[in-house]
């Protein structure tokens, strides 16, 4: 099992992580909420999990242009 960070504007990897010995609550996902796991959380159906985050880049460029945040995918 492997552990995915994209960036949910620009689809950058942000880090993966390779353990399958790490659990759900080590990575704090036992506190999101339901519907927070539902947007941040994809399982793929060979076991690995993809968790979208915001990168740096896309972090500044959001925290410059407040804007961008109403647009759908601005940053691709």
């Amino acid at each position: 099992m492997a552990i995915t960070y994209l960036c949910r504007h620009c689809n950058t990897i942000v880090g993966r992580l390779e353990d399958s010995q790490v659990t759900e609550q080590q990575l704090g996902f036992t506190s999101l909420t339901p519907d927070e796991r539902r947007d941040i959380i994809a399982y793929d159906s060979n076991g690995d999990i993809n968790v979208k985050v915001t990168c740096e880049y896309c972090s500044e460029a959001l925290r410059n242009h407040p804007e961008l945040a109403l647009i759908s995918n601005p940053l691709q």
